[in-house]
């Protein structure tokens, strides 16, 4: 392959797949190498998108123009928004996917965007010229020149999976690892970890008792992901697939015990550490030893499969103790099994090694997305993907970098945390992550990053066109609430149903549905129906943004204020050549830590671990500020 790409993503998982999507839009003429051309951006661990912050992820990605939420919208069996009961803040939509479709659906976008071409190859080693990345090598020799490579090798670098006392080579169940690139990277001057993840066993839906477990329904009226109009399955008929829930018992966790002699984990053979927010079983009835029961899920793996995921039940003890314990399960006595559960791991690179751009900071034009960095799951390695493809293509274009703040989207807080604390643990997105997080909400993503994504040159007109639409029937009707009241005698039977006070003159509609009791629901059989969107498609959400307006709007006024004061921290630019060891007022630890990371602005530097509000007035006193 004699052709000079613009850009080579090596692997076909979340983030290369994004990466790549990016890459090829804006322009830049890449090549998407993976190993497997049947598993691009293949759920490996549950076949579901989305969750607590990570919802919020994707819709950040479908506002800028990506095409995660497409996929996940093709291929939904079951929508659910999470947190419902709490604050907009913490709303979080969640789609159980058939994984085989989303897959596919994966493979005929990437096979249609310009610009972009697939290859099945490993790729062994990158070259160099300068100290600088100029393409690829693959297995069989084969050079292929680029002017940047974006590394998304997820679990294969040095991937080692563990079931009980046995391991083998691996970066997923029956995939060869990659080993080269690690050493070649560490000996360019990269620093190399390990980390370690799991994932539990596979069952045969025609061997559970589904009488014995409790249904989790999807919702009523399910939403979609993407901001663009097209129905998933389930908003156009389709009957909603059902997960269940069932419970561990004492009989479980003493069959699992029983393993524990035979555990790598417990063993000191994987050195790596795992996920804390998502510990295999065997970590939680270490941690939680007082603890008599755990909730596991299962999950539906397609439409068209027998095949169910029992999340919570990650493990890598010996396969017939995991088999046993399973079946002293209600519901899973006579379960049948399509796969064991084990442990893998694999070679990371510590992220405070790169820039917020995802573009090594000794290795010019080479950049790094997802678990590489020391992430876990599906949105995250996404979000990088989209990032690295995207400054992948200014950098070449001699453009000015995209780096999203703390206060634009989740993206920004998950790249600053990396980029600036660095990881000890596989790293996972929460909502707790975000201080401005109530500017920061899975409704509103749109109107925060549309704008942006078009200005680069990769969200469409359309898009742009429905995010502004969205905003003008939003504010007329925001408008027409705050100007128009109801009579006592309209609405004060309402008012005693929800339990809260009757009003004695009238009231603007916008004042009532402050109150905590009252919802949109209760008050939109008294809007003038010309004044509805109805037949608009994006009424609900139209609805959704006008309540959350009025009901938060104190709340977000006093958070955007906070964030305007703290990103003009990062507006305060400190030079690459600044010598922090020189400046003896600074703490020992602050010294070494902003020597290590090399901040490149003061708010970068106020949020280092160990820097202290006082060595940030330091800082500032030393640039003249």
């Amino acid at each position: 392959m004699g052709t000079q790409y613009d850009i080579i993503v090596v692997g076909g998982g979340h983030a290369g797949c994004e990466a790549a999507y990016a890459a090829a839009r804006l322009g830049s003429k890449t090549l998407l190498i993976t190993m497997d051309m049947t598993k691009w951006a293949h759920m490996s661990c549950n076949p579901a998108i989305g969750g607590i912050a990570k919802g919020q992820i994707v819709r950040e990605i479908d506002a800028m123009g990506g095409a995660m939420a497409l996929v996940t919208d093709a291929s939904t069996m079951q929508f659910r928004m999470l947190n419902k009961s709490k604050g907009p803040a913490m709303w979080s939509p969640r789609a159980q996917c058939d994984r085989m479709m989303f897959s596919a659906a994966w493979r005929e976008i990437l096979e249609n965007t310009e610009n972009l071409e697939l290859w099945q190859d490993k790729v062994t080693a990158l070259l160099f010229k300068g100290g600088a990345v100029t393409g690829v090598q693959t297995v069989f020799r084969n050079k292929i020149p680029s002017r940047a490579v974006i590394l998304t090798s997820g679990t294969f670098l040095n991937g080692e999976i563990f079931i009980g006392r046995q391991s083998t080579p691996g970066g997923r169940m029956g995939e060869p690892p990659v080993g080269e690139l690690t050493e070649q990277l560490s000996k360019a001057g990269l620093r190399v970890d390990r980390m370690k993840t799991g994932t539990p066993l596979r069952i045969d839906g025609r061997s559970i008792d589904f009488s014995k477990l409790e249904v989790q329904k999807g919702d009523e009226s399910p939403q979609r992901f993407s901001f663009l109009n097209e129905p998933s399955p389930i908003q156009s008929g389709k009957p909603q697939e059902d997960c269940y829930m069932a419970y561990t018992n004492m009989n479980v966790h003493q069959k699992l015990r029983e393993g524990f002699q035979d555990s790598p984990l417990f063993a000191g053979r994987i050195e790596g550490r795992g996920p804390r927010y998502c510990p295999s079983i065997e970590d939680k009835l270490n941690t939680f030893a007082d603890k008599s029961q755990h909730l596991l899920f299962l999950e539906p793996e397609g439409w068209n499969t027998n095949e169910y995921y029992l999340q919570g039940f990650a493990s890598s003890l010996p396969i017939d103790i995991q088999f046993q314990a399973v079946r002293k399960i209600p519901g899973l006595q006579q379960a049948r099994f399509y796969r064991p559960g084990y442990a893998i791991e694999y070679d990371y690179f510590p992220p405070t090694q790169l820039d917020h751009t995802l573009e090594v900071k000794n290795i010019p034009q080479l950049y790094l997305a997802g678990q590489v960095n020391g992430t876990t799951g599906y949105e995250e390695a996404a979000a990088q993907g989209i990032m690295a493809g995207i400054n992948a293509h200014r950098k070449l274009g001699a453009q000015k970098p995209l780096v999203l703040g703390r206060d634009q989207a989740y993206i920004g807080v998950l790249i600053d945390d990396l980029i600036t604390k660095g990881v000890d643990e596989p790293y996972r997105m929460f909502t707790s992550r975000a201080e401005y997080r109530i500017l920061l909400r899975q409704d509103n993503a749109d109107e925060r990053l549309t704008e942006i994504g078009h200005e680069i040159g990769l969200a469409t007109q359309e898009r742009v066109e429905l995010a502004r639409q969205k905003r003008k029937k939003r504010d007329s009707l925001l408008n027409w609430m705050q100007e128009h009241a109801l009579s006592p005698d309209q609405i004060n039977e309402t008012l005693r149903q929800q339990g809260t006070t009757p009003i004695k003159t009238k009231k603007k509609f916008a004042e009532i549905l402050t109150r905590p009791q009252v919802n949109w629901t209760h008050l939109k059989n008294f809007v003038p129906r010309g004044t509805l969107y109805k037949g608009d498609p994006r009424a609900e959400e139209i609805y959704e943004s006008v309540e959350i307006a009025i009901k938060y709007r104190g709340y977000i006024e006093r958070e955007r204020l906070f964030a305007e004061k703290m990103v003009r921290l990062d507006a305060v630019p400190i030079p690459k050549t600044f010598d922090y060891t020189s400046i003896a007022s600074l703490s020992t630890e602050s010294r070494q830590k902003l020597q290590k990371i090399k901040p490149q602005t003061i708010g970068q530097a106020s949020r280092i671990p160990g820097v202290s509000p006082a060595d940030v007035s330091v800082l500032l006193l030393y640039l003249g500020r």
